[in-house]
């Protein structure tokens, strides 16, 4: 039972961390709070459904129009919400986080008009198919969302250290002017960044159809702060601390459902923040000192 409460925990904490690392992405590079980030991971997710239920396309094409939609998305919420305010003068530094969050609730409102209210059913062919391991059962899709959230982080990580664009993105996190006057071509970077984040919210969106066999337009706001909570948790901006902190989130959840009340199951994640906040406010992995110069 502990064993199997463990995997669960594992697996919906690796979702978590995928939904954290585009709120830490744009964070890093922005210094906002993308607001409308659980929303387009839900469109993603009802990608996935129209992929899959509505066309009969396989799996693998969900996961491709899910990223390509999200994509998109991401490129406008960057065009038309976030670059008309950067760099003008008298803007509120919280004007973008407004702008964000008046995205969110546009694209629920779309959401409803377009997928109607309530759960829909997300089928897939190997949700039942599972593995006996002594008195533990592991089921196919644990396995595969897993070794999905692993890839993606392994290779967001390589792309972060290892590649051009990488240390571009990691320059232009650090300081935004100096990476602009060392050649950086911060405007590309900065598109780049929100159209990989919402991309990653894409991927993630399926997989929690893929995990839960059911989506709604709800479930952008309450996946949206527990993003927002776990990016808190592990450190501002800090893409290690949005991986831990998801997997921290997802096995605090769990094991809350399993062995006390599930109606605690969603307020775990900010009592978690209270008790963080209080205990080292800069979060798991984040430094002392904020960087300056976004």
């Amino acid at each position: 039972m502990l064993l199997e409460q463990l995997i669960n925990g594992i697996t919906l904490g690796s979702i978590y961390a995928i939904i954290a690392l585009g709120f830490t992405l744009v964070f890093g590079v922005l210094g906002i709070i993308n607001m409308a980030h659980g929303e387009i991971f839900m469109f993603g997710a009802f990608m996935g459904i129209i992929v899959t239920s509505t066309l009969k396309w396989p799996l693998w094409a969900a996961f491709l129009v899910a990223i390509a939609v999200t994509a998109i998305l991401g490129y406008m919420l960057e065009r038309f919400a976030l670059r008309p305010l950067r760099g003008k003068q008298g803007v509120s530094h919280l004007a973008p986080l407004i702008s964000t969050i008046g995205v969110s609730i546009l694209l629920e409102n779309i959401s409803h008009h377009l997928f109607g209210a309530g759960n829909h059913p997300f089928r897939n062919s190997f949700a039942e198919i599972n593995f006996q391991i002594g008195s533990i059962t592991v089921y196919l899709v644990q396995i595969i969302i897993f070794v999905i959230s692993i890839i993606l982080m392994m290779a967001l990580s390589y792309w972060l250290l290892r590649t051009k664009a990488g240390k571009a993105l990691r320059a232009t996190a650090e300081n935004l002017e100096t990476a602009s006057i060392l050649g950086v071509n911060t405007k590309k970077i900065i598109i780049l960044t929100v159209i990989i984040a919402s991309a990653m919210g894409g991927i993630a969106g399926i997989l929690v159809g893929m995990a839960f066999n059911s989506v709604n337009p709800q479930m952008g706001l309450s996946m949206g702060l527990k993003g927002l909570a776990i990016i808190i948790l592990g450190g501002m901006g800090n893409v290690k601390g949005a991986m831990a902190g998801g997997l921290i989130l997802g096995l605090s959840e769990t094991f809350v459902v399993a062995y006390g009340d599930s109606g605690y199951r969603d307020a775990i994640a900010f009592i978690i923040i209270i008790i963080i906040l209080l205990v080292r406010p800069q979060g798991i992995f984040g430094q002392k000192s904020a960087a300056e110069g976004r």
